[in-house]
Order: structure tokens, then sequence, then C-alpha cells
């Protein structure tokens, strides 16, 4: 879904390449200049017979799995659709609000969904390792998460932050919305003990990076993961897609694909 965009070309060159998977469609919204286009052209592959349209009834008719980089409104819809199909739905879309979260879950109970802020393993190595680290140390330490991303992103805190924020307050057993702080301006005054901190950094090409701090008198410890390629992202969906095969109606993250 979303195929012309830059996590649609990858994810239509993750499926071709992984020789597990027939590319069947790709959709692009009403309007898109990429309506029509061979999506093997758009990916660099060269032609594939198989082009971009915007019936999205169609591609999900003739697809096992979709695989979703799109905007919140347009995943739930898809939802919906895969939903009533009984398929798998791939879901690496962010900035979700609490009602696209919940008609997501509502339509797990029909489909097969495996969403995540993000598809990597090594993030999801991280987020195993944020919780464990978070559930060793108290509220001594100040747990602070640092992103940044390209200019383009629109969301912010980005989804991968948030979980890492989630993986946190999961190992400190508190609740991440009640416990964190997500803009400083001004004279804020000290920071809360107990609360987590997230800071916003966009500019120039960055995929994708992320630190998390844990920071007490006299000592600070970080973990940091760094995306260079966007690739990263496509080939763990295409891996998620795979696993989610056979697996009957849910709601499951790559934790359960990685079998963290």
């Amino acid at each position: 879904m979303g195929a012309a965009g830059r996590m649609g070309r990858e994810l239509v060159r993750a499926v071709h390449g992984t020789g597990r998977c027939v590319l069947v469609g790709g959709t692009e919204p009403a309007g898109s200049p990429a309506i029509g286009a061979d999506l093997g052209t758009l990916a660099g592959l060269g032609e594939l017979g198989v082009r971009t349209t915007t019936d999205v009834g169609a591609v999900i008719a003739a697809a096992d799995a979709i695989i979703d980089f799109t905007a919140p409104r347009a995943t739930v819809e898809f939802a919906r659709l895969m939903a009533d199909a009984g398929k798998v739905h791939v879901i690496g879309t962010t900035g979700l609000s609490a009602t696209d979260e919940a008609a997501i879950a509502e339509a797990a109970r029909r489909a097969t969904i495996v969403k995540a802020g993000n598809m990597s393993l090594g993030v999801n190595l991280l987020l195993a390792i944020t919780r464990k680290v978070a559930a060793a140390l108290d509220a001594d330490y100040d747990v602070e998460v640092l992103e940044m991303h390209h200019n383009r992103k629109v969301d912010a805190p980005s989804g991968t932050a948030l979980m890492l924020g989630q993986a946190a307050a999961e190992g400190r057993g508190i609740d991440l919305a009640s416990h964190s702080q997500r803009t400083r301006d001004g004279h804020t005054g000290p920071r809360r003990r107990g609360d987590i901190g997230f800071a916003t950094l966009r500019g120039g090409s960055v995929v994708g990076e992320h630190t998390v701090i844990f920071a007490s008198e006299g000592e600070r410890i970080e973990i940091k993961h760094m995306a260079a390629d966007r690739s990263i992202f496509a080939r763990g969906a295409v891996k998620a897609a795979l696993w989610g095969r056979g697996r009957g109606p849910g709601l499951f993250a790559m934790t359960d694909v990685l079998g963290l």
C-alpha cells in the first residue's frame, strides 16, 4: 500500500527479492502521478508487469497479505477491509491515535495484524534491552529518549521513540501517559523524578536514530540504534507477512515475529 513512496519502493524491492513472495499489486491514492506505473520500474527493478492502482479492493482480493506504511486514516480503513477478508495486515504506519489503535484492535479479531512502529531486528532488540535496564535501575536514573529523522517526517515523537518509552515504562512498572515529558520550553523548573523524557530532532536525510539514556549522579548509560538504510524495515515487514500466514486472527508485534 502506498507503493510509490520511499518505503513503498523499498517494500517492492524486498517482496520481489525475498524469493518467498509474489508481488500481486500496489496501491496509490487518487490523484497520485504514479497511478498506472509499473511497480518494478518505480522501484528500479525493471518492468514486473504489475501496475499501481487506486482499486484497494482488487489488490486485497489478489493478496494473502498487505504491507502498509501509509497514513493513519488509510491504515484504519485497510484494517477494516482486511478484517472482512480475514487476511494478514502488516502495519508500519506511525502517528496513530488512541481511536485508531482501538479500531485496529477491533479489526484484529478477524484479521492477522502485525503492527510495529519499527520493523527492524536491531530496534526490537533495543526494546527488549531497554525494558530490562529500566527494570534493573530505579528512579535515581532519569530516562530520556532521543530520536532524529529526516526533514520530511510528519509525526513526533517517532513511533519507535514511543515504543522505547513504553518499554522503559513497562520495565519500571509505571504508566507512560502519566510519567512522560514530551516538550520543554521556557522556565520549566526541575525535572520531575520518574518521568520519561522525549527529545525530537529533524534534519536532512537521516533514516532513523534512537538513543535511550539512563542518567544518574556521576554516570550515564546510553543504548543506541542507527538505521542507515530503509531496507531493514522493509525486510522486517516481509518477514512479518510470511510469519503471519496461517496464524489466525490476533494483534501481534515484531517481538512475536522474532521470538523475543
